[in-house]
């Protein structure tokens, strides 16, 4: 199974919906550079395929990581693309209830940051603001929890419907580019691995009740994701990143 190919076309298609995806990466990798140093022990939250912490350990060889995430087939990919590496770890955990944290091997604050890219908008609001105060028992004084994610500015609403049109007739262009990869056309793509085919299954069963794909889309302003931060307990919290109404909201131990 050509895992790296598998990851490849993943990347693929999230940049024709985010073309400025390893911005936002960047951005969260050079916060972890700053606030806890070159050999980071990370949460890769909602990690998907493991896409986060792929740029982690080519950033940070000495690093470690822990991936975690509901969608089978998705996890599957991660296990598949880090056999072997002693410094990955692939955990499936629903971050939908608390009883996530008990599926953690460690859950004892030792962690140097918690990571997490386009992933927690799957979830209501008052679980988003759950997350982060469950979350912060596992770091370590001095760690961040960084979520980059669909988080506009709220001072600016009328902007916002602008740049929100904006991106979808960006969008709109990119897949009309020859070759330009998309979601369903990905996981078709997929659904022809005999190896996913039991992890395809499971995650089919998992996500009947929302049709596969669907999902909350809970999109709150950048002032929300702040204050839900600070009320969880973390010291510090703000914007490190913004790429129109996109940013990467960070909370400090």
């Amino acid at each position: 199974m050509d895992w790296q190919r598998i990851q490849e076309d993943w990347d693929a298609q999230q940049a024709v919906y985010m073309p400025d995806r390893e911005e936002r990466f960047a951005a969260m990798l050079d916060t972890v550079a700053a606030a806890v140093g070159e050999r980071p022990r990370v949460l890769d939250l909602a990690g998907g395929t493991g896409s986060i912490t792929q740029r982690v350990l080519n950033r940070f060889p000495a690093a470690s990581s822990v991936i975690v995430d509901v969608d089978a087939a998705l996890l599957a990919i991660a296990a598949g693309t880090f056999a072997g590496d002693g410094r990955v770890v692939v955990t499936a955990v629903d971050l939908a209830t608390p009883d996530w944290l008990s599926n953690l091997a460690a859950a004892d604050g030792s962690f140097d940051a918690i990571l997490t890219a386009t992933a927690l908008h799957w979830l209501p609001a008052e679980r988003v603001a759950a997350v982060y105060a469950e979350a912060a028992a596992l770091l370590r004084s001095g760690g961040i929890f960084a979520n980059a994610d669909h988080i506009a500015d709220d001072g600016l609403p009328a902007l916002t419907e602008s740049l929100t049109r904006f991106s979808e007739s960006r969008h709109a262009r990119l897949m009309q580019v020859p070759g330009a990869a998309d979601w369903d056309g990905w996981w078709a793509r997929l659904r022809t691995e005999p190896e996913l085919a039991e992890a395809i299954a499971a995650r089919d069963v998992r996500f009947a009740d929302r049709g596969g794909a669907a999902h909350t889309e809970s999109t709150m302003p950048a002032s929300w994701h702040v204050e839900a931060l600070r009320n969880a307990g973390y010291a510090e919290a703000g914007l490190v990143w913004r790429g129109l109404t996109d940013a990467v909201v960070v909370g400090a131990r």
